[in-house]
């Protein structure tokens, strides 16, 4: 019997690993991390000048947070300017995946440090943390193995007395080491929209926040502020603010997204639904509040939950 159980449990155990991290080609996460560093050049380029405004801010409003608060005091500006440019700096190596192994990680810290030391002179940016995660993953693990310089030098040096295999060798076979990569992604893209859920819940409101009657609220104390101040507010959200079974259904819809994003890790169809809603979540977002979420509206922060290997041809894969 208790043979039958171990043999019963081993068998669970295998069904278990395929479904959890099941062979991926390594092109997968290769191309996540092309897609993750293309955007982050694109997000951090951008803002170089701000960054630099930022580092020269009055040091009484510096309140540090992550790994920001080893320090006392801030940075002196060009110590502050010359990390956020060894940040840009590295995320070419990363997204070109040249000597992964080194600037991958190193990547990831930077861009850590950079982000949450800008965090710390103003309002947290929460939708930061995705961006910082999936690097982060992608930094720690094999995500240069194919779609890479490290592997164009591979194949031109070719094997060698202690890596024998082709002269040409193909990409590497597929295996559950590039879906740690994407699963790793997925989980932290999961946690926090649940995160985000949680709050809502939690908070005074409660499970009342789903009745729309708070984000009606919010789009109005936020078209008000704009106006204010002299911008202009969302349009779209202002004429629709008498309809409030509209927004009860885009507060209820929204909260099932983010407590329901977990799930999404149980099956490949409904990770991609699931993937696709939010994306659409974040659009109308954007449409009727005005509220950006750039990393999110990129379409970047979803690329995990689907197969990109099949955009390229099976030899690179």
């Amino acid at each position: 019997m208790s043979t039958r159980i171990r043999a019963g449990a081993r068998r669970l155990a295998s069904a278990l690993d395929r479904r959890l991290l099941p062979a991926t080609a390594a092109a997968r996460p290769a191309l996540n991390r092309v897609a993750t560093g293309a955007y982050t050049a694109y997000y951090l380029g951008r803002r170089v000048r701000m960054f630099r405004r930022v580092h020269r801010t009055d040091p009484g409003l510096f309140q540090p947070v992550g790994p920001v608060k080893i320090l006392r005091r801030p940075l002196p500006a060009p110590v502050a300017d010359a990390l956020m440019y060894a940040t840009l700096a590295s995320d070419v190596a990363f997204t070109l995946g040249v000597r992964h192994r080194v600037t991958g990680p190193l990547h990831a810290a930077l861009l850590t440090w950079t982000l949450s030391y800008r965090n710390s002179w103003s309002m947290i940016f929460h939708s930061d943390n995705n961006l910082v995660l999936h690097t982060a993953v992608l930094g720690v693990t094999p995500s240069a193995d194919a779609v890479s310089v490290d592997r164009l030098l591979r194949r031109r040096v070719g094997p060698t007395a202690t890596t024998p295999g082709p002269a040409h060798p193909g990409a590497p076979a597929p295996s559950w080491r590039y879906a740690a990569p994407v699963r790793g992604m997925q989980a932290v893209t999961a946690v926090n929209y649940f995160l985000a859920g949680y709050a809502k819940v939690l908070g005074p409101m409660g499970w009342r926040w789903a009745d729309g009657e708070v984000l009606r609220r919010q789009i109005a104390a936020d078209g008000l502020r704009k106006e204010l101040l002299g911008s202009e507010a969302a349009g779209l959200g202002i004429r629709l603010y008498d309809q409030t079974f509209l927004f009860t259904v885009s507060a209820a819809g929204s909260l099932v997204l983010e407590l329901a994003a977990p799930l999404a890790l149980l099956d490949r169809r409904l990770a991609r639904l699931w993937a696709v809603s939010a994306f659409s979540m974040h659009w109308g977002i954007k449409a009727i509040m005005g509220i950006t979420f750039r990393h999110n509206l990129s379409g970047v922060l979803y690329l995990p939950y689907f197969p990109l290997e099949r955009l390229l041809p099976p030899r690179m894969r």
